[in-house]
């Protein structure tokens, strides 16, 4: 870690420090000297032990590409430390190890105190800005600039400034370097299948989409019970990685000259009980509804995208197919982290076998060409030391 310390006007201390800084979307990230002030009222300053590129990342980078939303500070899935509190925070103190959250809980609106959903008010009210992804207000400069600070989170950095409203506290035994996978992927897959679909024992499931995302949905898949588990993708490489989570067969479209949705019905005598889609595209999301059975079918968007409609013919759903979506899993993040980091210390949710590469922050750039070429599944990024 290379963080300094200087006072700022009010006599409190800026953290200078290390973070990838995207200046403008389609080019490589930046690792500059950034200042992170202290927190204010109701936020929680964390130095960033773990972290990784996840697809929103790359969404915002590579895809969205909207010139509102830069310069900012990538990151969203991640564990650390809490290095100081702002006023009226009582819930965290310096010294505990903490998940940030890109889905807030403030535990007082009308969604928080509805078991239907994990949406928070106050959450919308901090990132629901099109195309920006970030909250008006943010506690990261660089060279004299405001920096934005993605989905309220900005996690490529060694600190980091969040309400307290989105941190999780978590055991203090729990592997950061591990642990930092329920921040996203693992959580928004794993509870699309268990919390959304609510997959059933003996179930037929179909994933599309093999990345972290989806490998947590096959896990989540199997946890719940079902006996049939058909992962989908187009790389062929991937099925030994999804027997590993419980997949039991593997499609990759490229070797069939009919549509998907049409392999699966044939597979499965007219079509998956669940199927969850976790690549954001729209085409797929459409060939994963198709692919459900008749009467009874439920699919989940989980992949996101905001840059194409999506659509099918009206007769998919009046035979009674059920299309819905889910963020964070269907997790009330505060709530339910601390549960799915004890899930995985009790061994009952795996997590190391995500990772597949080991990078520093300084190599930011190469986690995401191996994101980008399908080369890895997680590659953590070891920011500063626990």
């Amino acid at each position: 870690c290379t963080a300094g310390y200087k006072e700022d006007p009010k006599g409190s201390l800026v953290i200078k420090c290390k973070a990838a800084v995207a200046w403008e979307p389609n080019k490589p990230l930046v690792i500059e000297e950034i200042e992170v002030a202290p927190p204010q009222a109701n936020e929680v300053r964390i130095k960033i032990v773990a972290t990784s590129v996840c697809h929103t990342d790359l969404y915002h980078l590579l895809e969205s590409m909207h010139p509102d939303g830069f310069p900012t500070v990538l990151g969203h899935e991640a564990a650390g430390i809490v290095e100081s509190v702002g006023p009226g925070v009582t819930e965290y103190q310096p010294g505990d190890k903490v998940i940030p959250l890109f889905i807030a809980q403030c535990r007082e609106c009308r969604f928080c105190k509805d078991q239907r959903t994990n949406q928070c008010e106050q959450a919308w009210r901090a990132t629901d800005r099109p195309g920006v992804m970030a909250p008006p207000e943010t506690r990261l400069t660089c060279k004299g600039k405001t920096l934005l600070q993605f989905v309220g989170t900005s996690t490529f950095s060694e600190y980091t400034v969040v309400n307290a409203m989105a941190v999780a506290k978590i055991d203090p035994a729990a592997p950061l370097d591990k642990v930092f996978l329920i921040g996203c992927g693992v959580s928004t897959g794993y509870g699309a299948a268990v919390n959304t679909a609510k997959v059933e024992p003996g179930s037929t499931c179909a994933v599309f989409g093999m990345g972290g995302v989806g490998l947590a949905a096959v896990m989540g898949c199997k946890n719940a019970g079902a006996k049939r588990i058909i992962a989908v993708d187009i790389n062929p490489d991937k099925f030994e990685k999804a027997k590993v989570f419980g997949a039991t067969d593997f499609v990759n479209p490229k070797d069939h000259d009919k549509p998907i949705s049409q392999v699966l019905a044939e597979m499965t005598s007219g079509g998956v009980d669940f199927s969850l889609e976790c690549t954001g595209k729209v085409e797929v999301m459409r060939s994963a509804l198709e692919s459900c059975i008749p009467g009874w079918g439920v699919s989940v968007v989980v992949g996101w995208t905001d840059l194409h409609d999506i659509s099918t013919r009206p007769g998919q759903l009046i035979a009674g197919r059920k299309w819905t979506g889910s963020a964070f899993g269907g997790f009330k993040g505060r709530d339910a982290v601390p549960g799915l980091v004890k899930a995985y210390l009790d061994k009952k949710v795996k997590l190391d076998e995500f990772i597949t590469h080991k990078l520093t922050l300084e190599q930011v750039n190469d986690a995401i060409e191996m994101m980008k070429s399908g080369k890895c599944i997680r590659t953590v990024l070891n920011v500063s030391p626990e």
